[in-house]
């Protein structure tokens, strides 16, 4: 049974709703700037806007209608225009500000081949996102989406108080992001059996959570193609948690913002990670020999960046394979504040 009764602050219909207007006006507020062209962080931050208006649908589904205009599926397909000129323009930014400058001159030469090229890319994509932001399908997607704000239509458990439910919302997420394989990237069976060691503690101090964090030192892993997919997949799942998570901030106290930069940590070191073997796959296509001769330098420099973020995974890797740091984690979602 669906219903157009406003649901009552602090429902669960009402909170659905606000997530939809935050997510669809943040990214109604950079399409012109990223039509324009100029600033790479317009389309970030649309890009970001999209993605989680996507997550709310999803999140929300079960709760409200929306027309078929507005469903998961025609977001993801604008998201993903969008994401594949973010990415040529992240890839476009490591080698031109990052790496370039720090290059000898014959490198920086052998250089202008592959820039040439993605510049070259990120032209035709571009073009498919102005061909996609001005198709009539986008035009009925705002256009529907902002008619339902106006009138949204509710399911019969909008109407249920959202401080009852909260962490039937959040614990699936978590439960699937702990049950990732690609935590066990380059773990041993010994450490697994360890795994309960207080590299991680959660006090409390006078009423109040206090996050105490103890850093082991780590040294690089290596790891397999197939297990950079891994990290790939599991960085996809912390952000669909970290996206759900933002959500609910205000009904949650400090321990749990400090799970929410946890989250926030996992997915800018695997995102590291992820550009890095992209960046290095391109330069091979590009070359077709071993980059290890043309680009000495440039290879050295992308070895110490990707140990250096696989570092800083190891160290939140350990933490989040901590029995008693999983068990307090999902003990914080079940205690909303009231």
């Amino acid at each position: 049974m669906t219903t157009q009764v406003l649901p009552k602050i602090n429902s669960l219909g009402y909170w659905a709703s606000l997530a939809f207007e935050k997510h669809f006006q943040k990214t109604l507020k950079h399409e012109l700037e990223v039509l324009k062209d100029q600033d790479p962080e317009e389309l970030h931050q649309m890009r970001i806007g999209m993605r989680r208006l996507r997550c709310a649908t999803q999140g929300f589904g079960f709760v409200v209608t929306v027309p078929k205009a507005t469903q998961d599926q025609k977001i993801g397909k604008i998201a993903r225009c969008l994401g594949g000129l973010r990415d040529l323009d992240v890839l476009l930014e490591a080698l031109e500000n990052r790496y370039k400058p720090n290059l000898p001159t014959l490198e920086q030469v052998e250089l202008d081949k592959p820039l040439q090229k993605l510049r070259k890319q990120r032209h035709h994509a571009f073009k498919k996102v102005q061909k996609i932001l001005r198709h009539q399908s986008y035009l009925m997607f705002k256009q529907k989406f902002q008619e339902w704000l106006e009138q949204p239509i509710y399911k019969d458990i909008s109407q249920v108080p959202i401080l009852a439910v909260l962490p039937d919302l959040l614990l699936p997420q978590v439960s699937q992001l702990f049950l990732h394989p690609g935590w066990l990237v380059g773990v041993e069976e010994e450490d697994l059996e360890t795994s309960d060691n207080n590299n991680f503690l959660l006090q409390k101090t006078n009423s109040k959570h206090q996050i105490v964090k103890i850093n082991n030192d780590t040294s690089a892993i290596n790891i397999s193609d197939a297990e950079e997919e891994s990290l790939h997949s599991l960085r996809k799942k912390v952000k669909g948690v970290r996206y759900q998570m933002s959500l609910f901030s205000e009904f949650y106290g400090l321990t749990y913002e400090a799970y929410l930069r946890d989250m926030k940590e996992l997915q800018e070191y695997l995102g590291d990670i992820q550009d890095n073997a992209v960046l290095r796959k391109f330069l091979e296509s590009i070359f077709q020999s071993d980059i290890d001769k043309v680009l000495p330098s440039l290879v050295r420099q992308l070895k110490q960046s990707r140990e250096k973020a696989l570092q800083k995974w190891q160290v939140l890797q350990r933490r989040y394979l901590n029995i008693q740091v999983r068990q307090n984690f999902r003990s914080e979602l079940l205690r909303p504040l009231t």
